[in-house]
């Protein structure tokens, strides 16, 4: 199943006003095909709906903070935002979330590649284990969608859809990635960006394969923040 992290609005992601990388990459290949995405509700009227539902989604959410009601919930929400989209693909996006979980426990045996059942490794089991205060809690954590906003707890609650999710922070998960690039590579920015221009192969190390994906939610993560734009995970 493919992985795709989406920057944009909401009531763009929902309406389907916007391509993931195969699509456009499909689009881009096709000469007969009209330029822009293919999955649109062209119905304005019906995209104002869904913007309101992603308001009224936003203002309970918020309501819901209690004494941290005091963080701003406020982002760009209009049906035009600006989108971008990158594929870390779930090797990349596994591989680094285990980079990272034993960049923490560094005295566990690190797999060389991904292992199939990567949702049980033991470190990263260590990381959402009861009571850890994770140092890379949001990527670890399940997080599927990161608000631009500033905070270092992570939210559980529901999506615009009512399903169950984990919210977390896109500046704390900028500063995170930046705290595991230090804590192991310590690329310098214009290295850390060429790593994105050279998809890993099917047998990629793990190494090679979280590099990759760090490349590309770094760029993601701050394309939210120069925006203000929230950060989904699409599958």
């Amino acid at each position: 199943m493919a992985l795709d992290v989406y920057v944009g609005s909401l009531t763009r992601y929902y309406a389907g006003d916007w391509e993931n990388v195969a699509e456009r990459k499909a689009r881009e290949r096709s000469m007969n095909r009209p330029p822009g995405p293919v999955r649109a509700v062209e119905d304005r009227a019906a995209v104002e709906r869904i913007r309101t539902a992603v308001l009224h989604w936003r203002e309970t959410l918020g309501a819901s903070l209690g004494a941290n009601a005091t963080m701003s919930l406020d982002w760009d929400e209009s049906a035009d935002a600006p989108f971008f989209v990158g594929r870390p693909g779930w090797d990349g996006f596994g591989s680094l979330v285990l980079w990272a979980a034993y960049a923490e426990h560094p005295g566990l045996p690190r797999p060389v590649v991904l292992p199939e059942e990567w949702d049980d490794d033991p470190a990263l089991m260590r990381c959402n284990a009861e009571g850890m205060r994770s140092r890379f809690s949001h990527l670890v954590r399940n997080v599927e969608l990161w608000l631009p906003s500033p905070f270092d707890f992570i939210l559980e609650g529901q999506d615009v859809d009512g399903r169950r999710i984990v919210i977390g922070s896109s500046s704390t998960l900028d500063r995170q990635l930046a705290d595991l690039n230090g804590a192991t590579w310590k690329a310098g920015a214009h290295e850390s960006a060429g790593w994105a221009h050279i998809v890993p192969t099917s047998d990629a190390s793990l190494e090679r394969r979280a590099r990759y994906a760090f490349a590309v939610l770094v760029d993601l993560v701050r394309q939210a923040a120069t925006h203000r734009l929230v950060m989904k995970l699409d599958f």
